[in-house]
């Protein structure tokens, strides 16, 4: 069964927000914070229609200025960045910690205090390219601070 989805439209007027909710003439409210709305413009829904208010979706559109519009946009590019670079980096590291432990063999807690990370962070990125399940003794390898060869070997 597909739940009818209502529009409801915020538009800032002094320190309220009016709602109004498209293709339901006299489905008028309105709220202090735009967090209210669709709690508000729902129950007026419900009231106009006289149908239970969880019955229907809602979607709440805040009207924004051009200017605020374009900040918004200007944020989202920089979240686009961000997790970019963030996944470069973490790219970065596993090459580097994987470098450090499997090939030149320095022990997981040294390898954490030449990257300037944690010695659980440096074996979450070497064990990123390995098989979850682990060995007793690799486990109990990796809690001494050593490298068990055949579980970290490539």
């Amino acid at each position: 069964m597909t739940r009818t989805l209502y529009t409801a439209r915020a538009q800032r007027d002094g320190k309220w927000w009016a709602i109004s909710v498209a293709g339901l003439p006299g489905a008028l409210t309105q709220v202090r914070r735009l967090d209210q709305a669709e709690a508000m413009a729902r129950e007026v829904i419900a009231l106009v229609l006289d149908v239970p208010e969880d019955s229907f979706d809602v979607s709440v559109t805040p009207d924004l200025t051009r200017p605020q519009r374009a900040a918004l946009d200007a944020l989202d590019q920089a979240k686009a960045n961000y997790e970019k670079a963030a996944a470069a980096m973490t790219k970065r590291q596993q090459d580097v910690a994987a470098l450090l432990v499997r090939k030149d063999g320095l022990t997981v807690r040294d390898a954490a205090e030449v990257l300037g990370v944690s010695f659980q962070r440096v074996s979450q990125l070497t064990a990123a390219g390995t098989p979850k399940k682990a060995t007793a003794s690799a486990w109990s390898s990796a809690r001494s601070g050593s490298v068990n060869q055949k579980t970290s070997s490539k």
